[in-house]
């Protein structure tokens, strides 16, 4: 058994897309939990987003299933399909694949904690249907291709 000293778990705040479309995720607080049990195959993050945070811009994956568990607080999940609230112990999954962009974005007035579990797959291709925006594992795109 190996316990994940999540004090000392690699941590990523704010976000890493390029302007304007970070705006929405500055506040936000990730930790690497996966990374910290030397994991390889698929990810495992904490993240937390204060209110009026999103958890990325809605996007899809080609090649990475995705699956989110709210630990605490009240999300708003957005899809292809519409709205609808998350509590805690809800969860959401989406296929690698599948067209249905998506993201989380804390409306209320508390903290919003999730768990997020993802493959991590080289060849994955991250498509964002309501901005100018791609992504390799490795670099942010413009759709027709030019880097940022």
């Amino acid at each position: 058994m190996k316990k994940i000293d999540v004090a000392a778990a690699e941590t990523r705040t704010g976000s890493r897309y390029p302007a304007p479309f970070d705006a929405t995720g500055k506040g936000k607080f990730r930790q690497r939990l996966g990374r910290a049990a030397g994991l390889t195959q698929f990810g495992v993050n904490r993240l937390e987003l204060p209110p009026g945070q999103w958890s990325s811009q809605r996007h899809w994956h080609t090649h990475e299933d995705e699956f989110v568990m709210v630990l605490s607080g009240q999300a708003t999940l957005i899809t292809n399909a519409g709205e609808e609230l998350l509590n805690p112990g809800d969860c959401a999954g989406f296929k690698a694949g599948e067209a249905d962009g998506h993201h989380i974005v804390n409306r209320s007035a508390a903290m919003v904690v999730l768990l997020e579990v993802g493959t991590d797959h080289p060849e994955d291709l991250c498509d964002y249907p309501d901005i100018d925006l791609r992504a390799t594992t490795t670099a942010f795109l413009h759709k027709d291709g030019t880097p940022y």
